[in-house]
């Protein structure tokens, strides 16, 4: 199975299924000498974990994370980092009733035409716990932004149709559901929990916020910086759309709104989310994503059989009503991958002439 790298100089792997024995990833690329310890690892697993509250997913897992390469006396030693979890609440009988038949919304389908097998235990590889692996590789390529003053926060913005109507940071982690504003926090909760008894589920929008990123990130034509953070994005399973500053807004917008105007004193606005012509402006980086509705629901539905019959289908087991809480370190972690695999490329672009802006370095 190809397509289980991301990343140019600072890459990762990603390995491991649902149900199997771990999960876990493979970062390459890390600048040598950094301190890093599994508690900071740790300390995002923790934040994307499963069980956390009433609007994810009951499944008990731990996501003790364990570092067995890569790492000396508390520091880089810049070769591969080997990141594992071991599975511990796997049911995969839960899925006996489904095996042969494929569940709405989820790739057993275009996994069983690709392959011609499939790993129905919860999907495999195509299930979120996949990301586990990527929020321990994003947690390393976070370490190496911050020594270079960037910081990356996402958090919910609309969930089942309620948006959020005030931006505090301050309240993010400390609702469910992750969301900027605690009035309308609560109000998701309680629309979450009414669709998780009903056996439904309900997608949202997912805000990411970058500050501290300098001017002259990003490799055109191809590889853009809005361009590779969407690939990252998109990379994710239950995204379906990304849009950035005004986004799908500035369709309807003039020419003479939109324009970021300039002064001696720098912008005058950020209409085009802090990227033009696929390369930072040194403003903040905005942009958001859609995530659907979680496919696994106990609502019945329609589908086939391997065989191809038709039968009705209800897919019963532990999952989340709605994926924004969870997907929310997941999308720093792809972020973070991205601006930290830019930072390097721009540095060895810059390495045998004179050096550009400040910042680049390692």
């Amino acid at each position: 199975m190809a397509g289980n790298t991301f990343g140019e100089t600072f890459r990762i792997t990603t390995f491991g299924e649902s149900h199997g024995e771990a999960v876990g990833v493979i970062v390459d690329g890390v600048t040598p000498g950094v301190e890093l310890d599994e508690a900071y690892v740790q300390a995002q697993m923790n934040r994307r974990k499963p069980g956390q509250s009433s609007v994810t997913t009951p499944r008990k897992e731990s996501d003790t994370i364990h570092i067995l390469s890569g790492l000396f006396e508390g520091k880089t030693t810049g070769t591969p980092l080997f990141i594992m979890l071991h599975n511990q609440d796997m049911r995969p009988e839960a899925y006996s009733d489904i095996q042969h038949a494929f569940r709405p919304g989820h790739a057993d389908y275009t996994y069983l035409q690709k392959y011609g097998i499939r790993d129905h235990r919860g999907s495999g590889r195509a299930s979120g716990r996949e990301t586990a692996g990527r929020v321990a590789g994003g947690a390393v390529a976070r370490k190496l932004l911050e020594r270079r003053g960037v910081e990356v926060t996402a958090y919910t913005w609309a969930v089942g149709g309620i948006a959020c109507r005030v931006f505090d940071k301050t309240v993010i982690e400390q609702n469910p559901v992750r969301a900027c504003d605690s009035e309308a926090a609560a109000e998701m909760v309680k629309r979450i929990e009414s669709l998780a008894e009903a056996g439904d589920s309900c997608g949202g929008i997912v805000e990411c916020r970058i500050s501290g990123a300098p001017a002259g990130l990003g490799e055109p034509v191809f590889d853009k910086l809005d361009a590779e953070l969407a690939k990252a994005m998109l990379s994710i399973g239950a995204v379906k759309g990304i849009e950035f500053g005004e986004g799908f807004a500035a369709a309807a917008m003039l020419g003479s709104e939109h324009n970021d105007g300039m002064s001696k004193e720098g912008f005058l606005s950020n209409h085009g989310g802090g990227i033009t012509g696929g390369i930072s402006t040194g403003q903040e980086i905005i942009f958001r994503v859609a995530v659907k509705p979680t496919s696994s629901i106990s609502v019945e539905q329609q589908t086939i059989s391997v065989a191809g019959e038709e039968r009705s289908i209800q897919t019963i087991g532990r999952h989340d009503p709605c994926i924004c809480p969870r997907i929310v370190p997941v999308i720093e972690a792809m972020a973070c991958l991205v601006l930290e695999d830019h930072f390097k490329r721009q540095a060895a672009m810059l390495d045998g002439g004179a050096k550009g802006n400040a910042g680049m370095s390692e």
